[in-house]
């Protein structure tokens, strides 16, 4: 298979730049399998398609301050460090992607704040970088003060206050991701509750999104993709309100991965890619993804590529928002 497969014409338009007014007020887009066609909703008629035995499972994982700007010492102009990863427990130490990457060599030091300070300790491909941190206090605690929201590069606009609430799902509790598990952030305490009442019971695992999840696909041959590791906990608890409930109804690709990734792993680099056998996933809540990337491609072997390729191009002509902040898909 070629990555060239998945693709689609998307104008630049249809890229959403900021949230809805309304969290919960996205337009949701229900393909059924089974039938091959899809339906035009609104994302609070999720509920409707719950029933008792279904279980829906969040990424629980939290979304931290990791963009961080600051200068080279000794050097104007200002530079970029995405952490990506942590390296020790204490936040100390980071896999990172940096700009401009030719001039952030082994050794350079850049000034993010008073309080914050950070070293290239190691180089590697495509940008990435080991640096570590230097706090007056707990680098956690500083980088809530100073780093600001990593919002994808898509959206061209600096972030603001109002991402710190809005880019984060209102169910995330374990810090550790640098890029929301996007289909979470439609819903509200309201909406679960209704998806509660329906009958649903509701699962949490944590897989904290880092470059396995967005970072651009390089080759164009399917069967030569690999991903980069990312964290990953499902709960023994998860586990067993998964396994007693008739559907279980994944809010998001990292949570289809999660849950499809072998059991008792601490993390994962699973591609799912057509032709993957879904042990667990009966259907998926999941937002418009780019062309040519992981998470399409898993919408595809999850969908059927033909149908899940028909919705997105519906989707582009019905004038639907993609991305981060857009509207959302139902597959069942």
């Amino acid at each position: 298979m070629l990555l060239s497969d998945f693709d689609f014409e998307l104008p630049s338009e249809l890229i959403a730049q900021a949230p809805l007014p309304d969290r919960a007020g996205a337009r949701m887009l229900v393909v059924d399998r089974a039938a091959g066609v899809f339906a035009d909703r609104a994302f609070r008629d999720l509920p409707e398609f719950l029933r008792a035995g279904d279980c829906l499972v969040f990424n629980d994982t939290r979304v931290f301050p990791s963009r961080l700007l600051g200068q080279r010492e000794g050097v104007a102009g200002e530079v970029e460090i995405f952490l990506t990863r942590a390296l020790t427990a204490d936040g100390s130490t980071w896999n990172a992607l940096v700009k401009p990457g030719k001039k952030m060599l082994v050794g350079q030091r850049v000034r993010i704040s008073d309080e914050l300070q950070a070293e290239v300790l190691a180089c590697g491909d495509f940008g990435e970088r080991t640096v570590r941190l230097e706090a007056g206090t707990a680098v956690y605690e500083v980088l809530e003060r100073v780093g600001h929201v990593p919002l994808p590069p898509y959206i061209r606009r600096a972030d603001t206050q109002e991402d710190r609430g809005r880019y984060q799902t209102v169910f995330a509790r374990e810090r550790g991701s640098v890029a929301a598990p996007t289909a979470g952030l439609h819903f509200t305490a309201e909406v679960i509750e209704r998806c509660r009442a329906a009958g649903a019971d509701v699962a949490h695992v944590t897989l904290h999104v880092g470059l396995g999840t967005f970072q651009p696909l390089r080759t164009d041959v399917i069967e030569e993709v690999k991903l980069h590791h990312e964290s990953l906990t499902v709960t023994e608890e998860a586990v067993r309100t998964m396994d007693a409930a008739e559907r279980v109804v994944a809010v998001g690709t990292t949570s289809v991965r999660a849950i499809e990734s072998p059991r008792g792993l601490a993390e994962t680099d699973l591609f799912i890619s057509p032709g993957f056998q879904f042990q667990r996933t009966g259907a998926m809540v999941t937002n418009f993804h780019l062309p040519k990337s992981s998470l399409l491609v898993l919408v595809c072997a999850f969908a059927g590529t033909e149908l899940a390729l028909a919705a997105y191009r519906h989707a582009v002509a019905e004038k639907y928002r993609f991305f981060s902040y857009g509207d959302c898909m139902l597959i069942i």
